[in-house]
């Protein structure tokens, strides 16, 4: 693997495939009509075998095979390759971030925050491959437009004992989630300081972070939702129409609009907002796709104050509650790439800036009653 220097701002682009989601994906992907989602998608029959789930070892193991293969060179680094501050997890595992494509702005993709979220590996590793091999036009706009950084595991401490925190190892055993440790006095773990400093290194464009969620069900139908569509930030809501001028509360609904669109030509696919308690939006300041909006500066590796905005997606399932659906583990992953390409696609062509951002409020979601915050929920005025 490279042990190239440190990556310059906007000059690296990366994308992540594992060998498993290549056959998962790699059929032509026939839309359809109207959203119908498969009724076991996740499936819950039995209990999930994680024996199929991609380990930190199979990914340094695919890492290291794209690399080698790649036709548009696939760079992969370890953080210590690239030069951080801190650059491993908390049990001293190394971490990981792949780069493709030459486009003069940087996007950054990460999956499994949570260890107990396993699908954002193979989806980006899949992502990852298509970057690296396919000489599509598509995908030929992509890395001509954009700079890929992936972090297929962002979490691997977790994602190795399958539970969603990482645990420090500083004699407290006290569990950290990840996705709550970009904060001001926060910090505590160390892939939190190693990722951030990558952060403030790419200057990313955008962002999309890939997450599970558990077994859901569309407010007023009923149907199985498969898929979620979230920003952590919630649009019109304390703290987004307040950043960048209220840019970000545009452009990342615009972006969830498109991805809805794109996505419901697909039959095996059901979206839905991602909410809490039924009827909350999530407005947390302490996410690392919120830190990246609010540009936050942290040890002072950020003075410029640069921010971007950031997405996320939830597929249904995880191997906390059982209902992972290895019966739909292609569908899975497949629903991630397939709104990943869309997005990013969208995003090169300017097609998502064009969409009008008040169709937000079109994607099925129960009435919001308050906003989830990190210190307790705001009623709605």
């Amino acid at each position: 693997m490279s042990t190239g220097p440190t990556p310059t701002h906007h000059r690296s682009r990366t994308a992540t495939f594992a060998a498993a989601a290549v056959l998962a994906v790699a059929a032509p992907l026939a839309a359809a009509g109207p959203a119908v989602a498969d009724p076991n998608f996740p499936s819950t029959e039995g209990e999930t075998n994680t024996a199929s789930i991609a380990s930190y070892d199979d990914l340094v193991a695919e890492l290291q095979r794209l690399e080698d293969t790649a036709r548009f060179g696939v760079d992969v680094q370890t953080l210590a390759e690239v030069g951080t501050a801190v650059s491993t997890s908390e049990s001293g595992r190394d971490l990981y971030v792949a780069t493709v494509g030459e486009g003069p702005e940087a996007v950054w993709l990460q999956g499994r925050i949570h260890g107990n979220e396993p699908y954002g590996t193979e989806s980006l590793l899949a992502v990852l491959k298509e970057l690296g091999t396919n000489g599509s036009p598509d995908w030929t706009l992509l890395r001509d437009t954009y700079t890929f950084h992936v972090i297929p595991m962002y979490n691997p401490d977790g994602s190795e004992l399958n539970i969603r925190h990482t645990i420090l190892q500083d004699g407290s055993n006290s569990r950290i989630d990840l996705n709550r440790d970009w904060g001001v006095g926060k910090f505590a773990a160390a892939e939190s300081e190693a990722f951030y400093e990558y952060w403030t290194m790419v200057d990313p464009a955008f962002a999309v972070d890939i997450h599970h969620q558990g077994l859901k069900r569309e407010y007023g139908t009923g149907d199985d939702v498969t898929l979620s569509l979230g920003i952590s930030l919630a649009p019109g809501g304390p703290t987004l129409p307040g950043v960048e001028g209220g840019a970000y509360d545009v452009l990342t609904r615009q972006m969830h609009v498109h991805v809805y669109d794109e996505l419901a030509k697909y039959g095996y696919v059901n979206m839905d907002r991602y909410q809490v308690g039924g009827s909350l939006e999530i407005d947390i300041k302490g996410g690392v796709v919120s830190a990246m909006m609010l540009g936050l500066d942290h040890d002072g590796l950020n003075p410029e104050g640069h921010s971007n905005p950031a997405i996320f997606f939830e597929t249904s399932g995880n191997t906390s509650d059982g209902s992972l659906g290895q019966k739909a583990r292609g569908k899975s992953i497949k629903q991630n790439v397939v709104a990943l390409q869309e997005l990013l696609t969208g995003m090169a062509t300017g097609e998502v800036q064009q969409e009008d951002p008040a169709r937000w409020d079109e994607i099925p979601h129960a009435p919001v009653t308050g906003y989830q915050t990190d210190t307790g929920v705001i009623p709605v005025p």
